[in-house]
């Protein structure tokens, strides 16, 4: 199946036609995503571990992304993704072997 729109044009519909919802995101997405007890790094690789688990390619791909940009290496995104099999099994390892792998190689770690 080809996506009719990419995830930023699909997000600005969003915005548009939902601007409760989505105004709403963004503060929460940058709330939860700052350092805290937890650092801002870990926090991304628990994202792409829980993006592993529900399947979301967009998901895994932007947080691969962020936590590169955060300094995680090719090894902790992967070790985080070992948690995501361990909870999420067979569907899991698809993910990791194609939509990580690849999202790894676009962030060039």
């Amino acid at each position: 199946m080809t996506e009719k729109y990419n995830l930023e044009e699909g997000m600005a519909i969003m915005k548009e036609q939902m601007p409760d919802v989505m105004s709403a995101f963004g503060p929460l997405m940058e709330k939860v995503t700052q350092d805290g007890l937890l650092s801002a790094k870990i926090k991304r690789l628990m994202m792409v571990a829980v993006s592993v688990t529900q399947r979301c390619s967009h998901c895994i791909r932007a947080h691969v992304k962020a936590a590169v940009e955060l300094g995680a290496s090719r090894a902790e995104i992967l070790e985080a993704t070992g948690v995501a099999i361990l909870m999420a099994g067979g569907p899991a390892v698809a993910q990791v072997s194609t939509v990580v792998l690849e999202a790894l190689e676009e962030s060039g770690v």
